[in-house]
Formats: structure tokens, C-alpha cells, sequence
């Protein structure tokens, strides 16, 4: 594990910033690589500062930053080269400090308030076609169909990495979701309960072509973790990374001919797109996903906005009269 960033700081702040992320971690249930991006945005900030008043500042110096000291950190990060997500992120990470300083009764700083983060291009998700997305499930249990695998008694692999990708397409659960089950989690029925982002758990329903494969890897596993162990395993017989997942769609993506954005997180995007081509409203959408903003799943509404759009221009012959 990393060790966090230096603050340089007085004790009394690097105190509070050591509680406010205690609130971070457990009352919040923020994710480890979210309480680092916070951890370094902090730091940063903390060197800036810093250096810009000739110490390293205690509680009182922070309430006395005024607007013009938070645009100079800004105007910083922008000479850096920082891209505006990271500058964004930054000052979401400042407001939640100092929010928390205010509550806590450490301090109080309303010069952040009049401080405007920079404003983001709208991301639309990037999801496969129907055809895309089946080709790609198919497709992967034939990567260890190899001498290799079979020498090494891994041929149950492929099995393992269907059900994951069917889970994630067929249920559109976040990859992290997907391989935090345990063994125990695996569906019996035609619901399963997920736990999400924050600690929000959600019932999601469970196609049977899913629980078959889920059901075939677990039969064809040669190593039982046992029921409080992980559902998805390595070759080893830990808990399967994230990065091997992704490292298997990028073999995917060169054999397939998929564009980049052809992630693991793409066929959650695709569950949804497809859903609502489908007919699906959004907030079932929004429930099946576990978002906690509608706002969030209307992104979806573009996406299949765009789709429509493509198809009537390649199809509709008015379209195509100059």
C-alpha cells in the first residue's frame, strides 16, 4: 500500500485532515482510490500554500485564504499543465475539507465559496452494439483454449471470465462490484442483492443465461475459497484484479477490431443503452444501475440520441439528398 502524501502543514491541520478523511473512509464509504486522489489533491495544495505565504499554515492561516489566494493555487495547476478534471477535482476535494473544518468547528473559510470550478465537457458514455457486446463474451473464454492454460490446468479461466462479463453486461454492475462478490453472493434465484458505491446496496435481477455461467465456472473451478471467499478468482487463488480484467478486454479489442473505449465498464454502459433502446424507462435504469442522480442515467438518453441520429443518416434516404 502507498503510503499517503506528506502535508505540509501545522499538527493541529494535519490532525483535522486525518479525521476528515477517518469521515471520508467510514461515514462516507469512499472508495481507497478516491481517499488518495483527495490524500494528493490536499497535499498539493498544502505545498502550494506553503509556499505562498513563506510557511507551512495552521488552522488560522487557512481561515484567512482569501478568493484571490485559491485563484492563484488555480492559476497554478493551469500553468502545470493539470488537465480541468484534475483542477476540478482538486478544488471538490478543498470544499469538502473545508466543509468539513466549518462542521467541525475548526474553522471557516467563505472566500472558497466565490471560487468557480472549471467547467467540464458532458461525457456520454461510450457503449458497444448489441453485436459488439456478444461477439466480445463470446470471444473470451477461446483467449485460454491454449496449451498454455491447459498444461496448467486453467482451461475453467474462460468459463470464469464469460460469467464476469456477462454479469457486468447482462446486470450492469461496476466492474469493483462484480469482484467484490463472495462465493456466498453468487445467484440462486433471479435476483441478487449488490452492494454499491457508498455502501448503498440494490437488488438487481438475474437473467438465467447469467447464473448458468456463473454456476458452469463455479463447477469447473478446481479451487474453493470457500463461502466468505471471492467468487471470482485468479489462477492463484485470490481475489481477480481489476487490471486483469482490463488487460483481457485490451487483448478483446485487438482481436475484435473495438474501438478503445471498449472497457470492462463499457458493457455496464451497454446494459444500460440497450435497456433503454429497448423500451426501459429511466428509472428503473437508475435503480438497476444504483445511481443515486437521475441526472446521471439521462447521460444514456444522449448516448441513444446519438445512435438514432447515426442510423437515420445512413439509412433515410432524405438524409442522404445534398
Amino acid at each position: 500500500m502507498n503510503e499517503p502524501p506528506e502535508l505540509q502543514a501545522e499538527p493541529a491541520v494535519a490532525k483535522a485532515i486525518g479525521d476528515w478523511r477517518d469521515w471520508l473512509a467510514h461515514e462516507k464509504r469512499c472508495a481507497a482510490h478516491t481517499l488518495a486522489a483527495y490524500e494528493r489533491d490536499i497535499a498539493a495544495f498544502l505545498r502550494f500554500i506553503t509556499e505562498h505565504i513563506g510557511y507551512r499554515p495552521g488552522l488560522g492561516d487557512l481561515d484567512a485564504l482569501t478568493t484571490a489566494d485559491f485563484r492563484s493555487y488555480l492559476a497554478r495547476r493551469n500553468a502545470e499543465g493539470a488537465a480541468r478534471s484534475s483542477i476540478a477535482r482538486g478544488m471538490s476535494s478543498l470544499r469538502s475539507l473545508f466543509r468539513f473544518l466549518d462542521r467541525t468547528g475548526r474553522g471557516s473559510n467563505a472566500a472558497i465559496r466565490n471560487i468557480r470550478t472549471p467547467r467540464l465537457p458532458r461525457s456520454v458514455p461510450k457503449a458497444l452494439d448489441e453485436g459488439e457486446a456478444a461477439e466480445t463474451i463470446a470471444t473470451v473464454a477461446e483467449l485460454s483454449e491454449t496449451d498454455w492454460f491447459e498444461k496448467r490446468g486453467l482451461e475453467w479461466v474462460g468459463k470464469r471470465d464469460v460469467a464476469l462479463l456477462l454479469l457486468l453486461y447482462g446486470c450492469g454492475l461496476r466492474i469493483g462490484e462484480a469482484l467484490g462478490l463472495n462465493r456466498r453472493d453468487a445467484p440462486k434465484g433471479e435476483t441478487m442483492m449488490i452492494t454499491g458505491k457508498g455502501g448503498k446496496q440494490r437488488v438487481v435481477p438475474i437473467l438465467s443465461i447469467v447464473r448458468d455461467a456463473i454456476d458452469a465456472y463455479i463447477a469447473s473451478c478446481p479451487i474453493d475459497p470457500g463461502q466468505t471467499g471471492p467468487l471470482f478468482i485468479g489462477a492463484r487463488g485470490n481475489r481477480l484484479q481489476a487490471r486483469v480484467v482490463q488487460r483481457r478486454m485490451q487483448t478483446l479489442r485487438l482481436l475484435l477490431g473495438l474501438p478503445e473505449t471498449a472497457t470492462p465498464h463499457a458493457l455496464r454502459h451497454s446494459f444500460a443503452t440497450h435497456l433503454l433502446a429497448g423500451g426501459g424507462d429511466l428509472r428503473t435504469i437508475q435503480e438497476l444501475l444504483g445511481h443515486a442522480s437521475l441526472s446521471t442515467t439521462q447521460r444514456y438518453t444522449e448516448v441513444d440520441s446519438a445512435r438514432l441520429t447515426e442510423v437515420y443518416r445512413s439509412a433515410h434516404p432524405r438524409a442522404k439528398i445534398r
